[in-house]
Order: structure tokens, then sequence, then C-alpha cells
């Protein structure tokens, strides 16, 4: 007899053909067995008697095979729960450990986030309590310094500024919070706090014009001139993560970069600034000279202007229609990653047995040594005579617009029909003599520009820390300034010395043009005849 199977969760069915091969297996050994009984009990008949046993009388043997079935099934019925009931319980076992990891998974990530929000937060404290440490060490010491300098009553006075600063900030940010209610947004960036007291020194109305003009080359008028020009340009607004720095800072640093070519990492101490922060702000500050001050302050001449310039060098040297003095100069660069070659300077290295690189910086200047033309960024080891070609003056030149004037060179220029140069032949009359001083005070009007460009802007003394592409753009910015420093007839510190040592190297083809070679004999011919020219050559 079949047993009818009990009902199972929809994930037991495992369990469920696991039971079904059971009871077939039960049920086939119970078959097999009450066969075996059947043929030992039935006695051997005849067969005549056969067919009479198991048709007439078999009543008996059906009632007693019967009730051995009905007890075997009992007893079967009986183990087949006992095994559904261990089933169940494994299945219940197996849930409960399932629900106790689960359980215990819960909890171990719970006390990791707690460990782990504990381990940060002490780590925060320690990081806190360093940088409060190293910032009252960093007061100390700039209390000591301003102690033994003297100067106890500018570092009160700071204190007190900082003092109302933080007063301020916290009254703006007690405000803020009335405002905004418990959302409102506060600064959250963390900015190392660093000492200003130079610059707030530097700063102040108070401070003397002399200390100024040797800290910034200039005055503290033709400072906030530059300032006034660069404000709409440089300035920047405020943000809730900082306070912007302020315009007059911005062009300080640059300024003071220029004027002294400390080290980045000195300019940041000084100004209380970030390394990468100074170093940005002289990039924008020099972008915005050029791009602002350059048109007004470094143009050529118009008409008007070239009359006075044509008439004051020929009262100087009585050579007429010369618009400008030529100088080209080099300024030493640190080996650049690539072209090499290109910019390495054979005649500096070998007379300071030292190997050098630069970049050439050419100029056209008026009587005043102020720039009127420049030509910036070619490699040091192209002669002057190719930057002159290569140069925007060279192209002006070409369309016409220097016909019938002159422009002063060295004896590193070739002879043109606008390009004046001295004569460089061994044996020299005295005509040629007396020509080549006259033409040497016009030279030597654009190499003491360059001298006092150099003296004022020391950064172009030695090689600076500035990229290579961006070089150009702090030549530029130097030359501008320059420009309004001798414009505004800004003295020069006599301490500062340079002595300025190019090697002209004479040009392959000297003479580019016939006409000019007959028209600089004409001119020094007129200069002897005409009692222009000294006689200093012949002491």
């Amino acid at each position: 007899m079949k047993q009818q199977l009990p009902s199972f969760p929809e994930n037991s069915s495992f369990f469920r053909e696991l039971l079904e091969k059971t009871l077939v297996q039960m049920n086939d050994n119970a078959s097999n067995k009450r066969r075996r009984r059947r043929k030992d009990t039935v006695p051997e008949t005849p067969a005549s008697n056969l067919y009479n046993n198991t048709s007439g009388g078999g009543g008996e043997n059906d009632e007693f095979g019967g009730l051995e079935n009905q007890g075997g099934g009992a007893v079967k019925t009986k183990e087949l729960k006992e095994i559904i009931t261990s089933l169940l319980l494994l299945e219940e076992q197996e849930k409960s450990e399932k629900e106790e990891f689960v359980k215990e998974e819960e909890e171990n990530k719970l006390l990791f986030e707690a460990n782990h929000k504990k381990t940060t937060k002490v780590m925060w404290d320690y990081y806190s309590n360093v940088q409060q440490h190293q910032n009252d060490l960093e007061q100390l010491d700039g209390a000591r310094k301003r102690k033994g300098r003297g100067n106890s009553a500018a570092a009160c006075a700071i204190a007190a500024a900082a003092a109302e600063d933080e007063i301020v900030s916290s009254s703006k940010g007690n405000s803020n919070s009335e405002k905004g209610g418990a959302g409102a947004p506060q600064r959250r960036l963390w900015v190392k706090n660093r000492s200003k007291a130079w610059w707030d020194q530097c700063n102040s109305a108070d401070f003397p014009e002399e200390e100024f003009k040797k800290a910034f080359r200039m005055g503290k008028d033709t400072f906030e001139m530059i300032c006034n020009e660069l404000s709409s340009v440089v300035a920047k607004e405020n943000t809730m993560l900082r306070d912007a720095v302020p315009v007059k800072q911005r062009v300080a640093v640059c300024i003071w970069r220029l004027a002294t070519g400390e080290p980045l990492r000195l300019v940041s101490k000084r100004f209380g600034l970030g390394i990468s922060t100074c170093h940005k702000l002289v990039l924008e500050v020099c972008t915005a000279i050029r791009t602002v001050l350059m048109p007004k302050y470094l143009q050529w001449p118009d008409e008007e202007k070239m009359r006075n310039v044509k008439d004051e060098y020929e009262a100087m040297s009585g050579i007429p229609n010369v618009v400008g003095s030529m100088y080209t100069t080099h300024i030493p660069i640190i080996a650049p990653k690539i072209s090499v070659a290109a910019y390495f300077n054979k005649r500096h290295t070998e007379r300071n047995q030292k190997t050098s690189y630069s970049i050439t910086v050419q100029g056209v200047v008026d009587p005043r040594g102020v720039f009127t033309d420049v030509c910036i960024g070619w490699p040091g080891s192209m002669p002057d005579d190719q930057v002159l070609e290569k140069s925007a003056l060279f192209q002006r030149a070409n369309t016409g617009l220097l016909n019938g004037v002159w422009i002063v060179g060295s004896s590193g220029y070739p002879l043109m029909d606008w390009v004046l140069v001295p004569y460089t032949q061994q044996h020299l009359t005295w005509t040629q003599h007396a020509f080549n001083e006259k033409i040497g005070e016009v030279q030597r009007v654009a190499k003491e520009s360059f001298v006092r460009l150099k003296r004022r802007w020391s950064c172009l003394q030695k090689r600076t820390e500035v990229k290579l592409q961006d070089l150009p753009v702090v030549l530029g910015a130097c030359c501008v300034l320059h420009n309004i420093c001798e414009m505004r007839k800004e003295e020069m510190d006599p301490e500062l010395n340079f002595e300025l040592i190019d090697d002209e190297m004479v040009p392959e083809i000297q003479l580019r043009s016939t006409n000019a070679r007959l028209a600089r004999d004409a001119i020094a011919h007129n200069l002897l005849h005409h009692n222009h020219a000294g006689t200093s050559f012949l002491s």
C-alpha cells in the first residue's frame, strides 16, 4: 500500500525527493517480505488442488494477509513520521543558525564602524593638536624676532588687528547663523595660518618711503598707480571657503619676486601665502601687466613723438633721423628639456667656464632709455643679426615703415637701409673714428637702459624657476615696469650694482645695402667737417 506524502515548504524539495525514494524502497521491501512469507506458509499441493486453494478456500489466507498488511503499514507510517520530524527539526535548526549568523554579522559591522569613527576622531584630534603646536611655535619665533628688532609696537598693533579681525569674523559668523538659522553655511576649509607681519608693515601708511623703494624698486605713488590700473583684471571675489588675496598684496608679491629674484619658498614666508599661491600670483599679475599696461607704456612712437626722439638723438650725437638705439642681451635659464642645443650659450660658457643656457631679449629705446620695441624669447645660440631677422621690427621695416630713419646698433648687426652700425675694419680713418665715437654714444643709451633693467629687476640676473614657456610673459612685464619707472623718473638705489657683459658676434654678411654704406660715409664726413665729431680718438 503506497503511503500518502505530507506537504512540505517550497524550499524543501530535496527532502521531498528523499522521502519519495525512501517510501518506494520501503514498499518494495514490504512486498518482497509478503511474497517470501506466503511461500513459506502455504503447503505444497498437487496441481489439481491448486485452483481450489486459490479460488474457493482462500478466505482465511486473505484475511490473514490483510491483517499483516495493516500491521506493517502502521509501523511504516510511524517510521515515516519520525523521519519527517527529524528532517523538519534539521530545517528549523538550519534556519536558526542562519539567523544567528546574520545577527552576528550585523553586530560585527556595527562594532567595526564604531571603532572606525573612534579612531578617526582620535587621529583628527591629534592632527589638530600638532598644527596648533606648530602655529604656537611660529608665533613665538616671530614674536622673538620682532622683539629683537625693536618692533614691539608694530607687533602689538598687528596682534590687535588680528584680534579685531577675529572678532569681526566671529560676529559675521554669528550674524550669518542668525540670518540663515541652524542650516546656515559655514567655512569648513582648513587653511594654514601664516604670518603676514612683514607685508602688513610695508602696507601701512607710516612705512618709510625710502624703505618701500628699496623693497619694490619704486615709490608708493607708482605702486598705487599700477594697482589701480590692474585692479579690474587682478581682483578676485571672496568665497565661502576663504577670503581672496587683496589686489595690493597680489601686485606686491609679483613685484617683489621680480625685484629680488627670491625663491618662492622665501616669498611665501614673507607674504604669509602658500608657495603655489605665490607662483600663481606672479604669473597672473605678469599676464595682466602684459595685457593691460603694455599697450599704454610700451609702444612705437607716433609722428609727434618721433620728431622729438630724432631731435634729442641729433642733439646728442649730431647724427640726423635716428629714431632708436638697439641692443640684445641674454637672460640665463635652466637647461630646458627640449632643444637643449638651441639654448646653449657658447660664448658665456667659454668666458665663465660654466655651462650656460639663455634666451635673448632685443630692445629699442628712446633717448630716455624707455623701450619702444622688444623681441623676447629666441634661443641664446642665435647671434644678434638672426634675432633681428626674426623680430617684428624687421617685418615692420620690410613693409616700408622705417624708410628714411635710422636705428643705431652695435657691430653685431649688419649695415642695412635702416640699421646704422659702426665701422669694423682694422685700419680706420679719422672720419671713421669720429663716426664710431658718436654712434657709440647713441648705442650706449640702449646698453645703459638694459643695465638699469637688470639692476632694477634682479630676477633677470640669475637662472629663474619660471618655466621656459612662461618666461616671455615675465620678461615682458619687467620691460613694462621698467618703462613706468623711467617715465616717472624713479631713482635707482645706488647699492644695486650690476655689470652687463654680452659678447658681440660680427655677422657673416656685414653689408646688406650699398646705399646704406654710402649714406654712412656721408654722415661720417658731415660729422667731421661740421665740428660735431670729437677728437678724443687722437689722445
